[in-house]
């Protein structure tokens, strides 16, 4: 809640004193400050980069707040600020580098698609999307994370055999040290084709999960075999019902291309004389499609629950529903979670059904 006031705080600043106006114009002044040919797909980049890095002190006084105040209260917390520096210069770094040269190549697609540019713009979105869905757990996390391929032993063949009984294209299991930086668990599965891999977090393993604080209640976190395969049972349910492909959605590019064109659009932010695209792109899909995104985001968190719903009956057509139940109920008490809430309020801002109504569920006769 306070972050949404946090957000809506700076949003009004940026509007009320012209910001991005401003932004434009310093940039074009780093530009001619270092003798760069003045063109609108670097001043694009220029551009980028001075607002990703306001973007990123702007918003290290919450995460900071959040990391070790709040999950620190509550024992989730496990990096230094040593470690917690590292990780943000790593993010930041990764942002200045990719993000300017992806809003380069859109603005230079905007400007010569025509017309229809729009369809280009969201080809183009699709295979960014795609190809970082592909290099991201290889190449991009193992910065972060220490990734290993998870050790010979019951838990790795009962995978194995998981998969191969309901065909999923297994190439590699991982487990990653999550322990480092936090005490909350997950598992999640990548890649296309014949290539999927697999990653655990070690919090979520009994047994594999490292405290450098060895106690009793660090011993009782984590999952068994059987619930760690009734977990994985309900991730590859996503696999099996082609999840995450059904989520694509092209409205918000069709819609930028008729309004991106209107000339008070720019007048309200300050320009005047040039439209530039980058602007045009942020304006309207950041502020000007504001209520349509809180419409659309409530579209498909009831989608988002529907289909956790779908991967749990799919758990439970393998005979997994018991230790599925055991699972949730066992990292619902492990990250502190709630279980009772407004059913208005969690439809609006819960992506996955609450613990109680995904019980509820498991227990309804098919």
């Amino acid at each position: 809640m306070f972050q949404d006031f946090y957000n809506v705080i700076l949003s009004s600043v940026l509007i009320w004193y012209l910001l991005i106006f401003h932004i434009w114009e310093c940039s074009h002044d780093f530009l001619m400050y270092f003798s760069f040919e003045n063109n609108e797909i670097l001043q694009t980049a220029a551009f980028i980069c001075i607002t990703s890095t306001i973007s990123a002190v702007t918003a290290l006084p919450l995460s900071i707040y959040k990391t070790f105040i709040l999950e620190e209260k509550h024992g989730f917390n496990k990096q230094t600020p040593v470690f917690f520096v590292k990780d943000w210069l790593k993010s930041y770094l990764l942002t200045i580098v990719i993000v300017p040269s992806l809003s380069c190549i859109a603005v230079y697609i905007v400007k010569i698609g025509g017309d229809y540019f729009f369809v280009y713009l969201w080809l183009f979105a699709m295979v960014t999307m795609l190809f970082f869905m592909t290099v991201y757990a290889d190449y991009i996390a193992p910065l972060f994370d220490t990734y290993t391929p998870l050790p010979d032993g019951d838990l790795r063949t009962k995978i194995e055999g998981l998969a191969a009984s309901i065909k999923f294209p297994l190439y590699k299991l991982y487990l990653v040290e999550g322990s480092k930086r936090s005490v909350h668990s997950n598992a999640y599965f990548y890649g296309f084709f014949n290539n999927k891999r697999i990653v655990l977090f070690d919090t979520l393993v009994k047994d594999y999960y490292k405290s450098e604080e060895k106690n009793d209640n660090d011993d009782k976190k984590g999952c068994d075999t059987e619930e760690v395969l009734a977990i994985l049972a309900h991730e590859l349910g996503h696999w099996k019902h082609n999840h995450v492909l059904k989520q694509i959605l092209i409205m918000q590019f069709c819609a930028f291309g008729f309004l991106f064109q209107y000339p008070q659009l720019y007048q309200a932010f300050g320009f005047v004389n040039e439209k530039p695209v980058i602007v045009g792109l942020i304006v309207v899909l950041q502020f000007i499609f504001s209520p349509y995104n809180s419409v659309m985001s409530f579209l498909l968190i009831i989608l988002s629950r529907k289909y956790e719903f779908q991967a749990d009956r799919f758990a439970k057509s393998l005979g997994k529903a018991k230790f599925l139940k055991k699972a949730l109920i066992k990292l619902g008490k492990d990250n502190l979670s709630f279980p009772v809430y407004d059913w208005l309020y969690s439809s609006w801002h819960h992506s996955h059904p609450t613990l109680l109504q995904r019980l509820k569920h498991l227990d309804k006769e098919d």
